[in-house]
């Protein structure tokens, strides 16, 4: 892997993805960076110069688990890698997570503000376990979203349970571990837990440079993983506060591709 890859993008099926992006676009009140298809995502990530990009797809209900798990895998290929997804009400879960396994994909992406839980509910655990046990890694939307319906439900304190209570099972708490959650990640997250990893995800919207160097200065530049939200964000935003920032050059390519390339040779299968 050479140049940076972007561990955090979203793209729907071409018959999605205009309608898709445009509701999604009407309530975050945010322009989209592409169309939301792969084919417009492949094509920002190569104007940028990002080497490839780990798709994160989300089940906002059970019926969906097996469709969106066996487009990520038809999807996956030419730089483009994919997780899975679960929905936590699904009565088939633990079959869907061998299904994953099998399909050859990285890891299971949650988003508690879509699909309404909380990630340290009790009966998400063996989920995790298990996860861990097939080499799939579990990536979190983590704090504040423009869909949440109040209270935010994967705040910095319910991740720091879920780590310490699956330690064999790698985590990725997204958006440097919560938006708009910097103290809380400060207090609560960051630099606490061998398996947990941030990304960057839409972090130039939100954090300032010193916000941003004090959560990475604590978590350590070797669990954090470049990421951008495509398309509900550019890259070219996180890779110029990275860039910016007064981390070494050796940071600065573990962040951008040097720890995502330990990650993948890891759940490679």
């Amino acid at each position: 892997m050479t140049g940076a890859f972007d561990f955090h993008v979203h793209a729907f099926t071409d018959i999605l993805a205009e309608r898709a992006v445009a509701g999604l676009a009407e309530t975050s009140g945010i322009k989209p960076s592409t169309d939301g298809t792969v084919s417009g995502l492949k094509q920002l990530l190569a104007e940028r110069g990002i080497s490839g990009a780990m798709l994160l797809p989300i089940a906002t209900k059970p019926t969906q688990q097996k469709t969106i798990n066996n487009w990520a895998a038809e999807t996956a290929g030419d730089g483009i890698y994919s997780c899975g997804t679960v929905h936590p009400d699904a009565d088939d879960i633990f079959d869907e997570l061998e299904r994953i396994s099998a399909l050859g994909l990285c890891g299971l992406k949650f988003h508690p503000e879509y699909q309404f839980f909380r990630p340290d509910e009790e009966r998400m655990i063996p989920v995790y376990r298990r996860a861990g046990e097939l080499g799939l890694f579990v990536v979190f939307h983590a704090g504040w979203d423009p869909y949440g319906r109040g209270e935010v439900l994967a705040v910095p304190e319910s991740i720091a349970h879920v780590a310490e209570r699956c330690p064999d099972t790698t985590f990725i708490a997204a958006h440097m571990g919560g938006i708009y959650m910097a103290d809380r990640v400060l207090d609560s997250l960051a630099g606490r837990f061998g398996n947990l990893f941030f990304d960057t995800a839409v972090v130039a919207g939100y954090l300032s440079d010193e916000q941003f160097m004090q959560i990475a200065e604590k978590q350590g530049a070797d669990r954090i993983l470049f990421g951008s939200d495509v398309p509900w964000d550019d890259p070219a935003r996180e890779l110029a506060m990275i860039d910016r920032s007064p981390l070494s050059p050796a940071e600065k390519e573990l962040i951008l591709h040097g720890n995502a390339e330990k990650l993948l040779s890891r759940s490679a299968r």
